[in-house]
């Protein structure tokens, strides 16, 4: 009937949301993974029982298990045949290589099982330059003690560290009453010897003003670094206004001494760093009467945990030993000698 309302029209109720089913976040137990893997390794239930020592029916009720806790199949059954889902597949990429770390793991534990070791702290150069080139002759004289070597620039707590002993430098206020001394230190000019043989006679240290001088690049990063600049030694030496040819720096002591040696330039080097080097003609020390002393010493730190291990002694009895033959390379005077 014209001009009567329509009575409105009764709204649809809305579908129910499907429930979201309940995710289970419990661990999955090892076993029934080690299971997994088998099974798809193989594509067999029966292979993967025979390599699990299991009954076919026992794999059958882990991987069903798995299947349960997992939420979704991850195979799938055919009258012969077991094929992968899609989700079988992707556990199976993350989980392989999972397990086989864990394995590895459990294998280097076994090993490493009643065998002696120590394991040192130190900073990279000095592990390169000092510590590694002596190894070969303590690993000879001690075949059954392994030796772990952790180089870093960060100091670590030898108190709660997983390690035995550090090598560090310091300058004696800052070591604790435990710290052994092993050397100090110097810096010395020295060159490779044919960059020195492709120029006229260095007689003095306005010569040095005819080379590229190698730097350490970061020596604002403390007061110490600062102490080992070419700008410290030039200014020792009364030269301190000397422009070299050009400037290279580094910021760390491997980098400046192989720079050296590749004839790059003269390097102001750590004299127990370079000794060896000097000994065998790999490096010749320019200006020998100008060595300049640095408030640095080198200290060996036993760990408390450590000290009193037979093998940890030895370590430090030939590392005091390789400190004294240092000592004479670079005459510096024995302990409690002028």
């Amino acid at each position: 009937m014209a001009g009567v309302t329509p009575p409105p029209l009764l709204a649809m109720p809305a579908p129910a949301a499907p429930p979201i089913p309940h995710l289970r976040t419990r661990p999955v137990a090892v076993g029934h993974w080690r299971a997994f893997l088998a099974v798809a390794r193989h594509l067999n239930f029966r292979a993967a029982a025979e390599e699990l020592a299991l009954t076919q029916s026992a794999v059958s009720r882990q991987i069903q298990a798995l299947e349960d806790e997992v939420g979704v199949p991850l195979f799938l059954r055919h009258t012969r045949a077991v094929e992968l889902t899609g989700a079988g597949g992707q556990l199976q990429r993350a989980l392989a290589p999972a397990l086989e770390r864990l394995d590895a793991a459990v294998r280097q534990v076994r090993l490493a099982a009643g065998r002696r070791s120590v394991a040192i702290t130190t900073w990279a150069s000095f592990a390169s330059m000092w510590l590694i080139p002596r190894m070969e002759q303590f690993q000879r004289d001690n075949p059954d003690i392994d030796i772990r070597i952790d180089a870093g620039d960060a100091i670590v707590d030898l108190e709660t560290a997983d390690v035995d002993l550090a090598l560090r430098s310091s300058v004696p206020a800052q070591v604790g009453p435990h710290a052994q001394r092993l050397f100090g230190e110097q810096l010395a000019v020295v060159a490779s010897p044919w960059l020195l043989a492709s120029q006229p006679p260095v007689t003095g240290p306005a010569d040095l003003a005819r080379f590229t001088l190698i730097e350490v690049g970061d020596a604002h990063r403390t007061p110490y670094f600062e102490s080992i600049t070419w700008r410290r030694w030039l200014h020792e030496h009364g030269v301190g206004r000397l422009q070299p040819q050009r400037w290279l720096y580094f910021n760390y002591a491997q980098q400046i001494v192989q720079s050296a040696l590749a004839g790059h330039g003269l390097a102001l080097a750590r004299m127990p760093l370079v000794a060896e080097s000097l000994a065998r003609g790999e490096l010749v020390e320019v200006l020998p009467g100008h060595r300049l002393d640095t408030p640095l010493v080198y200290w060996l730190v036993p760990g408390p945990r450590s000290a009193q291990r037979a093998e940890v002694q030895a370590f430090c009895a030939w590392l005091l030993l390789q400190a004294e033959a240092t000592r004479r390379a670079i005459g510096e005077p024995a302990p409690g000698m002028v």
